[in-house]
C-alpha cells in the first residue's frame, strides 16, 4: 500500500527513526503503526544481538543539576561520527532530563523511564541502534541530591563529566574542584575511604616492586664491578642486538648472564625486610596522596604547591568535599 509522507513523519517523530526505515516499516506494516513501530524495534534488537562483540569506546556523557538534585548519564557507541550526531546527543539529553525529573537513583531505573514518545529509555536506545546501524548501551549513571552540588562537563565535548558536593555554599570552589577531579582522576575522597582491598593491594605491588629494585640494583653494581656496561646487558633481546653491532663480545654477554643469576638469587634471598617494609610504605602514602583526592595537589592556583584540602580550607574555614562523582569514556 502507499504510504503517506504526514504517515511517515508522524512515526519518525514517534520513533527518532531514519526517513528510509521508516518508510519500509509502514509499508511493511501495512500502515499500521504500533506494527510499524515493532518492526523498528525489532530492526534494533537484530542490530544490537549482530554487533554485540563490538567496542563501545565513544559515546556521550551528559550532566545536570537542578535544585537539589544533580545526575549524570552516558550511552556508548562505536564511532565518534555517531556520538556527535545531533539526534544521539538530544536521545542523551532526554534521557538524562527524564532521570533528573524523576529524581531515579539506579541504572535499571533510568532504563525504564518513560520518555515522550511513549517508549521507555533502554527502547529508545535501542531504536537509536537500529537507526545508525551501530551497537550502543546505556552504560553509566550517577546521580547526587543535597545542597552544595557543582557539575562540570569538561570541555563541552560530552566525554567527561563529573559532580562534587562541597559543605557549605561556594560556587567557584565547587567548579574548581570538579575540574581537579576531572584532570586528576582522584581513586577516592580520602585514605580513609580507599577499601581496605585497594590498600592491601597496593602495598604489595609496593613490596614486590621494592624487591625488584634492590635485587636489580645489586646485580648492576655487580655487572659493573665485573667491567661490563649495564646498559648492553639489561635483557636478552638487547644482549643479542648488541653482539651483531659488536658493541658485546658473546663471553662478556655470558658473564653478564651468570651474574645476574646468582647474584640476583643471592640478593632476593638476604633482602632486608624492615627495609623493605619502610620503602613500601612510603610508596603506599605517595599513592594516597596521588589518588585521594583531598591530598592530591590542587591544579587550579598559582603559587606554592598545596593540596586540595589546604586550597579549600583557605578558601573558607571549615570548607570541606563531601562526595564526588566522574564518569570518563576513556579507559583511564
Amino acid at each position: 500500500m502507499a504510504v503517506s509522507i504526514d504517515d511517515i513523519k508522524k512515526l519518525r517523530a514517534m520513533t527518532g527513526a531514519g526517513l528510509a526505515d521508516v518508510k519500509k516499516a509502514l509499508t511493511e506494516a501495512e500502515g499500521d503503526f504500533d506494527k510499524a513501530k515493532e518492526l523498528l524495534r525489532e530492526r534494533g534488537l537484530a542490530i544490537a544481538a549482530k554487533r554485540s562483540d563490538r567496542e563501545t569506546s565513544n559515546g556521550c556523557v551528559l550532566v545536570k543539576q537542578e535544585g537539589d538534585f544533580a545526575a549524570m548519564v552516558a550511552i556508548k557507541c562505536e564511532t565518534d561520527f555517531v556520538a556527535n550526531g545531533a539526534d544521539f546527543i538530544a536521545l542523551v539529553k532526554e534521557i538524562l532530563d527524564a532521570a533528573v525529573a524523576a529524581k531515579v537513583k539506579t541504572l535499571d531505573e533510568v532504563k525504564a523511564l518513560k520518555l515522550a514518545n511513549g517508549e521507555d529509555a533502554a527502547t529508545a536506545v535501542q531504536q537509536r541502534s537500529g537507526v545508525t546501524g551501530e551497537k550502543m548501551e546505556l552504560d553509566g549513571y550517577n546521580y547526587m541530591e543535597g545542597a552544595n552540588v557543582s557539575v562540570y562537563d569538561h570541555m563541552n565535548k560530552h566525554t567527561l563529566a563529573t559532580m562534587v558536593q562541597l559543605s557549605d555554599s561556594n560556587e567557584d570552589a565547587g567548579h574548581k574542584v570538579a575540574m581537579q577531579v576531572a584532570a586528576m582522576k582522584p581513586v577516592a575522597l580520602d585514605e580513609a575511604s580507599v577499601s581496605q582491598a585497594q590498600k592491601d593491594e597496593e602495598y604489595r605491588i609496593a613490596v614486590e616492586k621494592t624487591k625488584e629494585e634492590q635485587v636489580e640494583k645489586a646485580v648492576v653494581a655487580a655487572i659493573k664491578k665485573a667491567g661490563i656496561n649495564a646498559n648492553l646487558v639489561d635483557s636478552d633481546d638487547h644482549i643479542e642486538s648488541n653482539i651483531n653491532k659488536g658493541w658485546l663480545t658473546r663471553e662478556e654477554a655470558d658473564k653478564a648472564i651468570e651474574i645476574r643469576k646468582t647474584v640476583g638469587a643471592e640478593k632476593a634471598a638476604n633482602l632486608n625486610q624492615n627495609m623493605i617494609e619502610n620503602i613500601a610504605k612510603g610508596r603506599l602514602a605517595k599513592f594516597f596522596k596521588e589518588n585521594c583526592l583531598v591530598d592530591q595537589e590542587f591544579q587550579f592556583t598559582e603559587g606554592d604547591k598545596i593540596s586540595v584540602g589546604d586550597w579549600l580550607e583557605a578558601q573558607a574555614k571549615g570548607l570541606k568535599i563531601t562526595d564526588y562523582k566522574r564518569f570518563s569514556l576513556a579507559a583511564d
